[in-house]
């Protein structure tokens, strides 16, 4: 077919790797969709997404409404005649009369192995569940969550030490490039593949509680949590009443015998707390207000024994 006309939706730098993949490759965006500015940092400034800035760099124009449920908005999409929209962790619902839009659908770049972790945060279940093995799915979007049939997949190995951070940063290279090794066959006609109901699993969206340790589960998991959960929200526990720590690091201790929720070491030379089995080396971390340290750093700025 002639160049497609792409309309792209995506708003976090997972996004911003695809759509940079799709214009180095020379493809025609024609709009880049992506939420509207929200406040952060610490002076809770409203601040572009990663798609947004990408784009006005590359003079794509940008929309950024509230919803896709408007109507209006459903016709100024309508009015840029797609030939297909592709979405990525874009972070709002598209209805059937938006899906219906675009000649060829709507396809979405999701950052597992599909129908293994459909949902908000397949990077982090992926570590917390011990997966070997993640990767990218394109996939032909549907009503549904992340239930559309499969165009294709491209998988990775995750490293013994990785993060969420780490395995993001590789997962979204991976996703713009089976994004532009593929569109072309997808939009020739390919045929996806349906998922198998029977091997589903989900992955919610994160909340910060889930990232506070539990000193009684196994060191292995624990050691999963605070991957799973770097760089957001940040793994945690508190110490001396009410101080919030975070852990950014450690390593598996496997001789310790000693009960959960106790330091069985805490000097320049290490901290080590004792989990349910085994314990872990805390090798990183961080108070409130505070840059992140190292172990022997961390024992001269507060005391926890």
């Amino acid at each position: 077919m002639s160049t497609p006309r792409i309309v792209f939706a995506g708003t976090p730098e997972f996004a911003r790797a695809s759509l940079k993949a799709l214009t180095a490759a020379g493809h025609s965006v024609v709009a880049a969709y992506t939420q509207p500015d929200r406040p952060a940092g610490r002076g809770r400034q409203l601040t572009a997404s990663p798609v947004k800035g990408f784009a006005e760099d590359c003079g794509i124009p940008v929309l950024q409404p509230e919803t896709l449920r408007d109507q209006t908005v459903a016709a100024e999409l309508k009015a840029l005649r797609p030939d297909v929209m592709i979405v990525a962790a874009y972070g709002l619902l598209l209805p059937q009369n938006v899906l219906d839009i675009p000649t060829h659908g709507c396809l979405n770049v999701h950052a597992s192995l599909l129908p293994r972790w459909r949902g908000a945060a397949p990077i982090q279940a992926a570590i917390l569940a011990s997966d070997r093995f993640t990767g990218i799915s394109l996939m032909q979007m549907t009503a549904g969550l992340d239930c559309g049939p499969v165009f294709s997949t491209e998988q990775l190995k995750i490293g013994r030490e990785e993060s969420a951070g780490e395995l993001h940063d590789r997962l979204a290279i991976l996703g713009g490039e089976l994004l532009v090794r593929d569109l072309g066959n997808i939009l020739d006609g390919k045929t996806p593949l349906d998922q198998d109901e029977s091997l589903t699993t989900y992955a919610a969206k994160i909340q910060k509680r889930d990232a506070e340790l539990d000193w009684s589960l196994p060191a292995e998991q624990l050691h999963r949590h605070i991957r799973a959960y770097n760089p957001a929200p940040g793994a945690f526990f508190f110490a001396s009443g009410d101080v919030r720590i975070k852990v950014w690091q450690a390593s598996v201790v496997s001789d310790i015998d000693a009960a959960p929720g106790t330091f069985t070491q805490y000097d320049r030379k290490g901290i080590i707390m004792a989990c349910g089995k085994g314990g872990l080396n805390l090798k990183s971390l961080q108070l409130p207000g505070k840059r992140r340290a190292a172990a022997h750093e961390f024992v001269t700025q507060i005391e926890l024994r």
